[in-house]
């Protein structure tokens, strides 16, 4: 699925099955909620907490998911591409980071 396909899917959805898109400052909030979760279960599967019986059964894949989901829904209601936006953003890294990792020595 391309980023194109996603936001034209995404919107779909909200029009038909979502009623209408909340604000574009409740989706702010809701996407903090997302990285939260997200960040909850990379806390407990990959760093020092150990897991609560109610983080056992959750799905990384899924909070991930969850996270795109509501950027895609805030890049639509905001005019954003995020295909293009994705290779603006590359092009910036490219040129900037060129020679950066490479010669920092944590990275080695």
């Amino acid at each position: 699925m391309t980023l194109e396909y996603a936001q034209q899917q995404v919107d779909e959805w909200i029009k038909t099955i979502g009623v209408r898109y909340f604000s574009e400052l409740t989706n702010m909030a809701i996407l903090t909620e997302e990285v939260g979760e997200l960040a909850r279960i990379m806390a407990r599967k990959y760093g020092d907490q150990s897991f609560k019986d109610s983080d056992q059964n959750r799905d990384l894949g899924d909070e991930m998911a969850d996270v795109l989901w509501v950027l895609i829904c805030l890049a639509n209601q905001t005019g954003v591409n995020l295909s293009a936006a994705l290779e603006k953003n590359f092009e910036k890294k490219s040129a900037r980071d060129a020679e950066r990792h490479k010669n920092n020595d944590k990275l080695r």
